[in-house]
Formats: C-alpha cells, structure tokens, sequence
C-alpha cells in the first residue's frame, strides 16, 4: 500500500452541530474528528493524503499540517470536493482512499483491506458498504441481475421500490486514480439537491465498462458519521469502549471502563488500575503496577512504575516510581516528582524538582524550586516565586525542613539539612544546618479578651 493516496473531505460546515467550530474539528477524547480519519490513513500505509478544506479553513488546516492541502471555496457537493484535489494529485497513478473528516471511527485495517480489494480484483472503484436496521437517510446500493455494483443512489432520490434495500454507502471509497477523474468530468447536478455527487460516478463507470466493487463492513459502527452533537457522543461512547477494550486485553484494571476516559496516544503498562472518572490524554505513559484516580486527569505526562495519582490533575509533568500525588493536587508543567516522592492534599507543583522521598504532604504551593532528597516542607508554606515582573529560583538541599507556614521569598537557598521555624517568611540564605527563623515577638494582653466581650453584653 506505499503507493496508496488519499484525499479527507473536509470542507463542509456541518450546520446540524449548531456550533461556530467546524464540524471536522470537534473532538472525540480529546482528538478532532478529522485527524482520527488522517491517522487512521496514515496507519492504513498512505504515502499521500490531501485534505480538502472550504468552511474554517485556517481552523482545518492547522490540525493537518502533516497533510497536502486543497481548497473548496463553494461547497458544492462531495463530487465537486473530490475536483478540489485533483490538482494535488496530477501524475498520480495508483490507488486513491476517498474517506470523509466526520468518520472518526474508520480502522486502518478495514482501508487496508479496501485497497487489496481493488488491486485483487483489478476494479476501478471499491465501495465500502454497511447494513442497517433502519437505513433512512443513507444512500442506497443498487446492484444488478449479476449482484455486482450498478449504482449508489442518494436517499432523497431513491424510488419507492429501492427504499427497501439496506446495504447502504458508507462514504468510503478506493478508486483507480485515472478512473475517478475520468468519471468526475462527467458527473452533473441532476439531483434533488442540485450537487455534484461522488457517488454518481459508479454508475458512470459500470457504463465505461469498469468493474464495481463492494466491501461489506462487519462492524457497521464504523461507517457512522457525524453530524449532530448527539452522533458525536455517541461515536465518542463507541471509541472510548474499542480503547479501553484493547487496553484491558493487554492487562490494564478498570474497575468500571464506561467511566475512564483515554486518547489514543497513551501509552499505558500492565497491572496498571484506571479508577472510574479518570482522564488519560495527550502523549501520557503510564508505567507498570501504577494506580490513577478516582476521579484524576492525566496529560501529557509520564507516571512512574507503582505510582499513584488520586483525584488531582497532572499536566506536562514526570512522576517518579512510587511517588504518590493526592488527593486534590495539581501538578502543573515542567514538574518531576523523584521515587518516592509524595504531594498531597490540595498542594499546587509547578515547574519543579521534588526529590526522592521529599514530602509536600498538603496545603502548600511550590514553584521554580529545586528540592532535593528526604525534605519535608510543612502544611501552608510557600515557594515566593514572582515579584510581579520576573520569576526567581528557590533551593531547598537534601534533608532541610521546612516548618508548617513558612514564606520562602525567591531567590533563597536553604542548606543541606538546614531547618526553617513555623511562620517565617525567609528572605536570605538559611546556611547547611542551620536554623531560619523571623518572627516578630509575641505579645500577650492580660484580660483583653474577656473584656471585650463584656462591653459587648452592655
């Protein structure tokens, strides 16, 4: 298939989604609709793929920049868009995937299997072709007394005794290239939408002589489109079960796998446990025996072997074997968590060093910090990182303690197993076994209170 191109509908406006975004660009588990059909094409073993764009143009193309652009300036039917990319294809001479941006769910075997189908049987068009129970609104394969492909007629235009049938088109094709070009300069808008159908050109090309094939999907749910909100949920439901189904064959624990919520780029090791509401997106690996959730949202990040991540989010972040973050934290880019390290309840991490069995157990906020191994920085301390201009660096040596409700205001470094008391604010370097401490001396009033309170009973 290294000669294989293909061309991505991707012009429409997809007025039924109700939405300023095109449609081709809303997501299903955190990926737009038209990459799903490009990656898939890519897996499939494309050399080639063009993406005709029309509505959102600069939106569509920024989500495939891998990919050869072609431009649909008016929509005027799936035909007309196949033109568009002519151009991009001239000299071609193999087999073409003509394949619509709103088919998220598509596997790269079934278009595999379409282009050894037409090099098989030596024909000029492969169909790909569904059956359904209730086939309204689909477009309608109509074969001839010999059972071989004669034409694909639109729903609108089918006659009454061709409303009965239900193989119906999916919208997924291979074309000998120099065919469907051929037969694209023939098509007319004689329809009841007044459009260039791609789909007439079977018809034309059965009349050229040229053999018409089709290839039965036996999982129907992959030719599904979307138009609505409510097809793209449910699309989303159908991806999300074929992820974590492949997930789970290969030795991952979900406790309830309708409630876990996983891209396709994550990478995820066995005896790993996915608890329910959990998020896993971006380019995540997840490494063998760790736990994740309830309840935790996961991004392009990188969990250490045994670790656990219980209710928090972590993004752009590396979490260390064994380390343990949660719950409620929120562990932002450029973090890395060494083995062993814990961040606890409600603490916030960013662009940080915690290091191995370092402690950051709750109600803390640490930012540009380098904290070395075996520190335990106590409840409401925080790092003082920004001065309203700039951001400054804070040091933290192995084994230093920081007492609960200490402000370190950056730049400062404190030594190797240095000490800071409760509710100083450190503003200079506290030396290698030292202690910091800044408090203004307490005062105590003898009576004060209860005399408060009884001039408030007068």
């Amino acid at each position: 298939m290294k000669q294989a191109a293909a061309i991505v509908l991707a012009a429409g406006e997809g007025t039924r989604m109700r939405s300023d975004v095109p449609k081709v660009a809303h997501e299903i588990l955190g990926v737009p609709l038209v990459r799903w059909v490009v990656d898939a094409a890519k897996a499939a073993g494309a050399s080639r793929i063009v993406t005709v764009i029309g509505h959102g143009a600069e939106a569509v193309a920024a989500l495939v920049p891998d990919t050869e652009i072609a431009v649909q300036d008016v929509q005027h039917g799936t035909g007309h868009a196949v033109k568009c990319a002519e151009a991009a294809l001239s000299g071609f001479d193999g087999p073409v995937l003509v394949l619509a941006g709103d088919v998220p769910l598509l596997r790269a075997e079934t278009l595999q299997r379409l282009v050894e189908m037409r090099s098989e049987t030596g024909a000029a068009c492969v169909v790909l072709t569904a059956r359904f129970q209730d086939p309204t609104g689909y477009g309608r394969i109509v074969r001839d007394i010999d059972d071989g492909v004669a034409a694909i007629v639109e729903h609108k235009d089918l006659a009454p005794e061709q409303l009965a049938t239900d193989e119906c088109n999916a919208g997924v094709y291979c074309f000998d290239a120099k065919a469907l070009f051929s037969a694209l300069e023939r098509v007319t808008p004689a329809n009841a939408q007044g459009e260039y159908y791609l789909t007439d050109t079977v018809a034309i090309l059965r009349a050229d002589g040229l053999d018409v094939e089709a290839l039965t999907l036996s999982d129907a749910d992959e030719s599904h489109g979307i138009n609505t909100r409510v097809q793209l949920a449910a699309a989303g439901k159908l991806m999300q079960r074929r992820i974590n189904e492949a997930h789970m064959l290969a030795g991952v624990t979900m406790t309830d796998p309708d409630l876990a919520w996983i891209s396709p780029g994550v990478e995820i090791g066995r005896d790993v446990v996915i608890e329910p509401m959990t998020v896993l997106a971006g380019t995540t690996v997840i490494a063998v025996g760790a736990h994740i959730g309830p309840s935790s949202r996961v991004l392009d990040s990188e969990i250490g072997a045994g670790a656990v991540v219980e209710q928090s989010i972590v993004r752009g972040a590396r979490i260390g074997e064994g380390a343990n973050v949660g719950p409620n934290a929120f562990i932002r880019p450029g973090t890395v968590l060494g083995p062993g390290a814990k961040v606890g309840s409600f603490v916030e991490v960013k662009n940080s060093t915690i290091g191995e069995l370092s402690k950051v157990p709750h109600l803390s906020y640490v930012g540009d910090a380098t904290v070395g191994s075996g520190v335990n920085i106590g409840a409401g301390s925080i790092t003082c990182n920004f001065d309203g201009v700039s951001k400054h660096p804070t040091v933290i040596g192995d084994g230093a303690f920081i007492g609960s409700d200490t402000m370190l205001v950056a730049p400062v470094v404190i030594g190797e197993g240095a000490m800071t008391a409760a509710g100083s604010a450190i503003t200079k370097d506290v030396p290698a076994g030292s202690l910091g401490i800044e408090r203004s001396e307490q005062r105590t009033v003898q009576g004060w209170a209860d005399r408060r309170r009884a001039g408030r009973r007068e």
